[in-house]
């Protein structure tokens, strides 16, 4: 009765603009009235992720709550980790608006939001608040007038990191000029070092993670992952959103931003194998592109993520999909004889190269 009822909801939610439907979307997580059937775990299910505990390997990506204004509701909707942000030292406005765009014949979106966020100090205002049966996590960013964006990153964790369970260093968005270029290794390495010793200054030091694009070479990925492996980042997250437009059939598509949603899945997954393959099982990997089904997060699983998170697909699905999600990846590890989640991570993975 619920999912139908969060049915009808998301059609209506459909028909106005898409940024103040998102709006609405987090008020009623705040209000308690979205889908809520608290934690889904299992011995099959529960999982670890660098040191993180989760009770099901499916998280909700970094984008959804920008500001952490949903911690409450977001702890009980069925995902088993959360990733808030992306959190910049000082509030930024983003880019103007309309910004988010809906490519419902393709089941995507595009968006080009500029990291807007209310900043470090009221995020971590809310971020202190948490509720504590959650896994947590910060997405990472860097204001785009900063004189020293790399410096940006490491100042956030210093503020924030003590109330997160895990950080994300995001160079991968599009939307933030010049910002990918901190992708290549000499940037990417300072950048990281500096992240790295802010993580350790932490009174409990948490893992970070690395956000890359799924627009990269095959060498880029072999880059990366060495700067990954010589930084000494604790994981992954494979990938951000494309610049790629190919195959698209919605009004929208020519849209400047990035994409994310079904078209992303086959590319993103390509890069998480050919970068599981380039780690060789020495850095968790996190999968995330394209997943609207316990299918799809499973294949994710067999390319060599240890863990999923998806979002755009709550935009078609809702919240509730989460669930629905994580109960298909139960009979599918299942039917494939496996006792847990990390007996299938790269079980498939040649599938993809």
């Amino acid at each position: 009765m619920l999912r139908l009822a969060e049915q009808i909801g998301l059609k209506a939610l459909r028909k106005i603009d898409p940024e103040v439907a998102h709006g609405l979307a987090l008020k009623a997580l705040q209000y308690g009235l979205a889908t809520a059937p608290g934690a889904i775990t299992s011995p099959r299910l529960a999982c670890n992720l660098a040191g993180l505990a989760l009770p099901n390997p499916i998280g909700l990506a970094a984008g959804f709550d920008k500001n952490a204004e949903s911690l409450k509701g977001l702890s009980t909707s069925g995902f088993g980790f959360i990733e808030v942000g992306a959190a910049t030292p000082r509030p930024q406005d983003g880019n103007a608006k309309p910004r988010l765009f809906r490519l419902t014949e393709d089941k995507a979106a595009i968006n080009r939001f500029g990291f807007n966020n209310q900043g470090m100090e009221r995020i971590g205002a809310r971020l202190a608040k948490r509720p504590r049966d959650m896994v947590l996590g910060l997405n990472l960013g860097a204001n785009k007038d900063s004189d020293d964006r790399a410096a940006d990153f490491a100042k956030v964790l210093a503020h924030c990191g003590a109330h997160v369970d895990f950080a994300t260093v995001n160079v991968s968005s599009p939307n933030t000029e010049k910002l990918r270029d901190l992708q290549g290794a000499a940037a990417l390495s300072a950048l990281l070092s500096g992240v790295m010793d802010a993580r350790a200054a932490l009174a409990t030091p948490i893992p970070v993670f690395l956000k890359i694009a799924p627009d990269l070479t095959d060498g880029e990925i072999a880059e990366i992952a060495q700067v990954a492996l010589s930084t000494g980042v604790q994981g992954v997250i494979t990938t951000n959103t494309t610049l790629d437009r190919d195959g698209l059939h919605s009004q929208h598509k020519g849209e400047m931003g990035g994409l994310s949603g079904a078209p992303l899945f086959e590319k993103s997954t390509r890069v998480l194998a050919k970068l599981s393959v380039q780690t060789d099982g020495k850095l968790p990997l996190i999968g995330v592109g394209g997943v609207s089904t316990s299918e799809q997060a499973y294949a994710k699983i067999c390319a060599g993520a240890s863990a999923v998170q998806l979002y755009t697909a709550l935009v078609y699905g809702g919240l509730g999909l989460a669930a629905d999600i994580v109960h298909g990846l139960e009979k599918l590890l299942q039917a494939d004889g496996h006792d847990n989640v990390a007996d299938a991570v790269g079980s498939k993975r040649a599938d993809w190269l």
